[in-house]
C-alpha cells in the first residue's frame, strides 16, 4: 500500500507535538497521542474538540501505523477506541481498531478478552424481525439470532477517525449472532448504522500484522466464536448409526448361521410342600464339536407367583462344573388403570465357549413353603448366539456422540451466557451443530 500520499505531518494545538495524519482527505477528527486531546482534523488551526485525563490512558494492543493484510489487502492502523457497555452494574470493555487502505477505505478490528472479529459497515439495511420469543435478522439470505442489546459509551481514542469522535459518545448496540458472524447496529439520535463482523483468531491477527510475540489467551466463549464442534455432532451420530446398523447385520448373521441344536428337553414339577430333598440331576447329554455357547431354558407355568433355579453345568467326565442361578416371577392382574403384567413364566441363561463333552445339570428349585406345585420344562441347545456382547459394543458406541452433543450444548450455552437470554435455554442453532 503506497500511503506516502495520503500522510500529512501536524502539531497538536493543544501541547505541540508532532502529529500524523494518514488518511487526510478522510480523517475529521486526530487524538493526540501525547495530551490526548481530540481535535478537528478539517480546522486549519486544528481547533480542541475534547480533552481527556490521562489516567484513562489505553496501550493498544496493536500500535498505531502498523501495517498487515486483512482478508489479502493491505491496511494501516490509524485509530484505536475503548468502548464500554454497563450490564447488571458491571463493566465490559472491548477495543476497535480503525483500519485505512485508499482504495478500499476503512474497516476495523474488535477484540474483546482474546476474541477478535473483522468488521465492515454495511451498505444494504438487514431485514429485521421483531414478532418471535427473540429478534432476528436477515441478511444476503442468512438468518441471525439476536444476542444482546446495550448502550455503548465511547470511554477512549488514539489517532484519526472519518467522524468527529469524542470520549463519551454513545450509541444504543443491537447485535444478531450466526456464528461465526455478528451483525450489529448502532443508534445515535442522529443517524443508524448496520456492520458485519467475521471471528478471527488472536493467531490470525499476530500474523496477519507480524506482531511480536502471541496474542492474549481468548477467555470464555465469544457470541459469535464457532463452535468446534460444528459439523461433529450429526457427523458422529450419522457414524453411530452405520455402526449400529453393521452390528445389528452381524447379530442377524451370528443368529442365522449358528447352530441352536437342541440336546435335551425334559418336563419336571416341583412342589414346595412336599419336603425331602429338592436337588436333582438330569440324565447325561452331548455337547458336540467345538466349544460353543450353552443355552438353558426354563419354561414354567407359575401364575402370580416367583421360582428360583439353582442350575450346575457339570461335565460328567471331568467334573467341571458351570454354576448360575436364575429366578422366575409372573404377576399379573387388573386394577384402575386397567390391565397390568410384570415379568413373565420363563428365563434363559447362556453359558459361553463350553467344550464339547458330555453333560448333565444339577437343578436345585425353590418357592415359598405355602406355594402351589409348578410344572417347568428344561430345553438346552448347543451354540445358541450370545447377542449380549451386541448391546454392551451398542452402549460403548453411544458414548463418543452423547459425549459431543455435551460439550457442543455446553459450549452453546456458554455463550448464551453471555447475551440477554441467560436466564433461558439456549437455541441459537449451534447447539446441534447441523449448520
Amino acid at each position: 500500500m503506497s500511503a506516502s500520499a495520503q500522510v500529512r505531518a501536524l502539531n497538536c494545538s493543544s501541547c505541540g507535538a508532532p502529529l500524523t495524519v494518514r488518511a487526510f482527505q478522510h480523517t475529521l477528527s486526530v487524538v493526540c497521542g501525547n495530551c490526548l486531546s481530540v481535535l478537528d482534523a478539517k480546522d486549519p488551526n486544528l481547533r480542541v474538540l475534547q480533552r481527556f485525563q490521562e489516567r484513562q490512558r489505553v496501550l493498544p494492543r496493536i500500535p498505531m501505523g502498523t501495517r498487515g493484510k486483512v482478508r489479502g489487502d493491505p491496511y494501516e492502523v490509524v485509530g484505536f477506541q475503548v468502548r464500554t457497555i454497563t450490564v447488571d452494574g458491571e463493566q465490559y470493555s472491548w477495543s476497535e481498531y480503525l483500519l485505512f487502505n485508499p482504495y478500499k477505505g476503512f474497516r476495523y478490528l474488535t477484540e474483546y478478552q482474546g476474541h477478535w472479529n473483522d468488521v465492515v459497515t454495511l451498505r444494504n439495511v438487514p431485514e429485521v424481525d421483531t414478532g418471535g420469543q427473540r429478534p432476528r435478522a436477515r441478511l444476503l439470505g442468512e438468518t441471525y439470532d439476536h444476542f444482546q442489546t446495550a448502550e455503548a459509551e465511547t470511554t477512549f481514542v488514539l489517532g484519526e477517525f472519518p467522524w468527529q469522535v469524542r470520549v463519551g459518545d454513545r450509541a444504543m448496540v443491537m447485535d444478531f449472532v450466526s456464528p461465526p458472524r455478528i451483525l450489529s447496529r448502532e443508534s445515535t439520535g442522529s443517524e443508524t448504522v448496520w456492520s458485519l463482523g467475521e471471528y478471527m483468531t488472536g493467531a490470525q491477527v499476530w500474523q496477519a500484522f507480524q506482531l511480536p510475540g502471541g496474542p492474549p489467551a481468548a477467555q470464555g466463549v465469544f457470541a459469535n466464536q464457532p463452535s468446534p464442534y460444528t459439523g461433529k455432532v450429526r457427523g458422529i451420530w450419522g457414524l453411530w448409526g452405520i455402526l449400529t446398523l453393521l452390528l445389528v447385520l452381524v447379530g442377524l448373521l451370528a443368529y442365522t448361521f449358528t447352530g441352536r441344536e437342541e440336546v435335551f428337553r425334559r418336563m419336571y414339577s416341583f412342589s414346595p410342600r412336599a419336603g425331602g430333598e429338592v436337588s436333582f440331576v438330569t440324565d447325561v447329554f452331548e455337547l458336540k464339536g467345538r466349544p460353543s455357547s450353552a443355552e438353558v431354558k426354563v419354561s414354567t407355568d407359575l401364575s402370580n407367583n416367583w421360582a428360583y433355579f439353582q442350575f450346575a453345568l457339570i461335565n460328567a467326565d471331568t467334573g467341571q462344573a458351570y454354576d448360575f442361578g436364575r429366578e422366575v416371577s409372573h404377576y399379573f392382574g387388573r386394577d384402575s388403570d386397567g390391565a397390568w403384567r410384570e415379568g413373565g413364566p420363563s428365563d434363559s441363561a447362556t453359558v459361553p465357549a463350553v467344550p464339547a463333552g458330555r453333560y448333565y445339570l444339577r437343578v436345585e428349585p425353590e418357592m415359598d413353603a405355602g406355594a402351589a406345585a409348578m410344572r417347568y420344562e428344561l430345553v438346552v441347545r448347543r451354540d445358541v448366539p450370545s447377542l449380549g456382547f451386541l448391546f454392551i459394543a451398542a452402549g460403548l458406541l453411544l458414548i463418543p456422540p452423547i459425549f459431543t452433543t455435551v460439550r457442543a450444548v455446553v459450549f452453546s450455552q456458554r455463550r448464551w451466557a453471555e447475551s440477554d437470554y441467560a436466564s433461558t435455554d439456549s437455541d441459537d442453532g449451534d447447539s446441534g451443530d447441523d449448520d
